[in-house]
């Protein structure tokens, strides 16, 4: 048991088909995976990129309040990061909110009625699919979540989680986002690099190991994928985040890996030389960044284990879903890496029990919200 609580389009993660479901890549942010797996970079129209969501609306996208929808699974971690940054920026009133059921078969992602599902809004639609050819009716490529789409235009604006971001650090600053940026400029070079790194070997590292299909290959990626985790521990001990005292973008990119670590990679994905718990500074952190006030409500333990261990009939075709491991995420920090504030440090059960906003009205969950991309208590 799990204690404590997916422009132009780009890149994708999952395929579904009637055999497997699997990771793929393309040109932005999964650059290290194979080429076999690369798909098309696309717009909504089928044509090259042609614009990008901005304050200004430069490109075509206007950062306005109540004019977008995101569209996200909450097992996918590539969609975990935008509804983490949904909630850093304070969007939850300038973007509405759908989420697919965490079964993925023959029909792809879908709005099957399942808790935590919640439908589509803008045009009924029973499967994702759906949604992708309501933008163009000719898509020839692959349907993977996140989502943002366009009201306005009733477009696609970007399904590459690492672009949708970044849009979500700035594009709505000026119309109501809670201040905070998780892409400073002076960072920027540390983060991209950072993000390189454990983009290639551990977040798209545990896949490669995980649809491995000959021993070679899942050495190739479980070995690389350890030496990066050793490489965080150990970086880790003397910083409280990646990039020193503040909290960024390659936080939160490493958060939603981690966070799923444990539960899926290790067995799974058979990522197991160890545990994440077996890494005190970075279980620490990932305890610390999912106490992190709003985190706890986007992490959803029961669609992330059905999903995998049910969606991969190639890796588990019993799709039995294991009752473990135990772990609570809402434990005392450790003191050991850095000087907790005692009072801080006291778990808070109500963030068990807040709710997803969908369309503009956020849960109330009784926890102060500090200044996203400032250093929280503790």
């Amino acid at each position: 048991m799990v204690r404590g609580r997916e422009p132009p389009w780009r890149v994708i993660r999952w395929v579904f088909s009637s055999t497997a479901i699997g990771p793929t890549a393309g040109t932005t942010d999964r650059q290290a995976a194979a080429g076999s797996n690369a798909r098309r970079a696309l717009s909504a129209t089928g044509s090259r990129r042609t614009g990008h969501l901005g304050a200004t609306g430069q490109g075509g996208f206007k950062g306005e309040p109540g004019r977008y929808h995101l569209y996200v699974s909450l097992a996918c971690p590539w969609a975990h990061r935008t509804l983490i940054f949904r909630v850093l920026k304070g969007l939850e009133k300038v973007i509405s909110l759908s989420v697919v059921h965490w079964f993925m078969g023959e029909d792809g992602w879908t709005f099957d009625n399942g808790p935590g599902v919640l439908p589509d809004p803008i045009a009924g639609a029973h499967r994702l699919s759906q949604v992708y050819l309501r933008s163009n009716p000719s898509y020839p490529g692959r349907i993977t979540v996140p989502v943002l789409w366009d009201k306005e235009r009733d477009v696609i604006v970007s399904n590459e989680s690492s672009e949708i971001i970044r849009m979500m650090n700035s594009a709505f600053d000026e119309v109501g986002a809670s201040p905070g940026d998780f892409y400073p400029v002076e960072q920027r070079e540390q983060i991209d690099a950072l993000n390189a790194r454990i983009y290639a070997t551990l977040n798209n590292g545990v896949y490669k190991a995980g649809f491995a299909t000959t021993q070679d290959a899942y050495e190739e990626a479980v070995r690389p994928l350890f030496a990066t985790l050793d490489w965080l521990e150990e970086r880790l001990a003397t910083n409280r985040y990646l990039c020193g005292e503040r909290l960024t973008e390659a936080d939160w990119r490493l958060f939603t890996t981690l966070v799923r670590f444990d539960a899926v990679y290790v067995g799974h994905f058979k990522c197991n030389l160890q545990r994440l718990v077996d890494y005190p500074n970075l279980w620490d952190y990932t305890r610390e960044l999912y106490r992190y006030p709003g985190i706890a409500v986007t992490v959803d333990f029961a669609h992330i284990k059905q999903h995998y261990y049910q969606s991969h009939p190639s890796i588990n075709p019993t799709r039995i879903v294991p009752v473990g491991p135990e772990l609570d995420f809402l434990a005392p920090r450790s003191a050991r890496r850095l000087p907790v504030d005692r009072a801080a440090d006291q778990p808070d059960r109500k963030i068990a029990t807040h709710q997803i906003a969908t369309d503009g009205t956020p849960a109330a969950d009784g926890l102060a919200m500090p200044v996203p991309g400032s250093v929280p208590p503790g």
